[in-house]
């Protein structure tokens, strides 16, 4: 056998996509997953032309799926995100839109019963500890993805799937804001370093010397940009309590400016070497806070947030729509206590069956070989 068969679905998941794979289908030690994963997706080539990645950040993603080992959730989310061109597997961070497809992924591969009417899926994200709630719609006790739920980035309409994230302040680094400061300065711009679902590096579009309302590819293409950011974002993760970031997608980058299509806020988000298509889910919930959060870089930049009460909808204009974030939080002497977050957002299975990696990577799984 020259080639080792693994079962998986391949689901989109809000406005990215990849395989979800059960866990006890891949291998244990994490050198040899990174060498499957990596061969799945198609790692070290800019069109990922010997796998099933798609050329971008958001298409060489992969969900693992177990029964949850936590009491309160039914199902265990490990994220890894497999890096394009390089060979790199990257396992700190969440992604909250392949978390869409986990509802619907655990129903599809008998790790949830479905329900009548809605089955809610109980979610542990392993990465970073949150939990999340995820209401899939589930007719005659199967997964429905027709609807009419349209999501910037996405064509066409689809069944919703909502979730409800609990647990996500200081997901990674344990604190709201990492570095103590609603602010610090780094290489001469202000920033505000911040943990919600997702750390995050935010500072100010014009700080940056941009304008904040540039195209994905004109933001791809500024190779200056990129080199001034990933310096600071080097610091910022030295300063957040990550140690050497150079080889992790955290923390992320995102830039702020004042909204022009009646979001709350403007924002471009970095994964981090590129730019974000649209909006990470994961990122959506942190500029978020960041927006209703006093005293941080997206002072004056904000529209509906001095004053609100909760919960409030922040939309966070990107590149291709507006993202809604429904945050529920409390004001108090020093800032927020944010509680929880909940999105609508959409997923689609694609396809299924089996994706075959050379068996020289690795020679076979546990649960159907022994």
């Amino acid at each position: 056998m020259t080639q080792t068969a693994i079962p998986y679905h391949f689901l989109r998941g809000g406005t990215s996509r990849g395989p979800y794979i059960r866990r006890e289908d891949l291998p244990e030690d994490r050198d040899t997953l990174s060498e499957v994963l990596m061969a799945v997706v198609g790692a070290g080539h800019p069109l990922n032309i010997d796998g099933i990645g798609g050329g971008n950040a958001v298409t060489t993603k992969v969900a693992m799926l177990s029964l949850s080992e936590r009491d309160d959730c039914d199902v265990d989310y490990f994220f890894a995100q497999v890096a394009v061109e390089k060979r790199e597997v990257d396992y700190k961070p969440t992604c909250g839109n392949i978390l869409v497809g986990v509802g619907p992924a655990a129903i599809e591969m008998g790790l949830v019963a479905a329900r009548e009417g809605e089955t809610t899926v109980r979610i542990h994200a392993v990465n970073t500890g949150a939990v999340v709630e995820a209401i899939v719609q589930t007719p005659g006790g199967r997964v429905s993805y027709d609807g009419d739920v349209e999501i910037a980035g996405v064509p066409g309409s689809a069944a919703p799937v909502r979730l409800q994230f609990m647990e996500t302040v200081g997901s990674v680094t344990g604190s709201l804001l990492p570095t103590g400061n609603l602010r610090d300065t780094i290489d001469g711009v202000e920033v505000t370093c911040m943990d919600v679902a997702m750390p995050i590096m935010i500072a100010r579009s014009e700080d940056m010397g941009l304008t904040g309302y540039e195209t994905q590819k004109d933001l791809d293409e500024n190779k200056a940009f990129f080199a001034r950011a990933e310096a600071m974002r080097l610091k910022a993760g030295e300063l957040m309590g990550l140690g050497d970031v150079a080889k992790s997608v955290t923390p992320k980058i995102a830039v702020l400016s004042r909204p022009r299509n009646g979001g709350t806020v403007s924002a471009r988000y970095f994964m981090p070497w590129t730019c974000h298509p649209s909006m990470a889910v994961t990122g959506a919930q942190c500029l978020a806070a960041c927006a209703i959060l006093p005293g941080t870089v997206a002072d004056g930049l904000t529209e509906g947030v001095e004053g609100a009460g909760s919960p409030l909808t922040v939309g966070v204009e990107h590149p291709a729509g507006v993202f809604e974030v429904v945050v529920d939080f409390a004001r108090n002497e020093g800032g927020i206590d944010v509680r929880s977050a909940g999105v609508v957002r959409t997923a689609r299975l694609l396809a299924r069956g089996e994706v075959l990696v050379p068996a020289s990577v690795w020679g076979g799984f546990r649960r159907r070989n022994g």
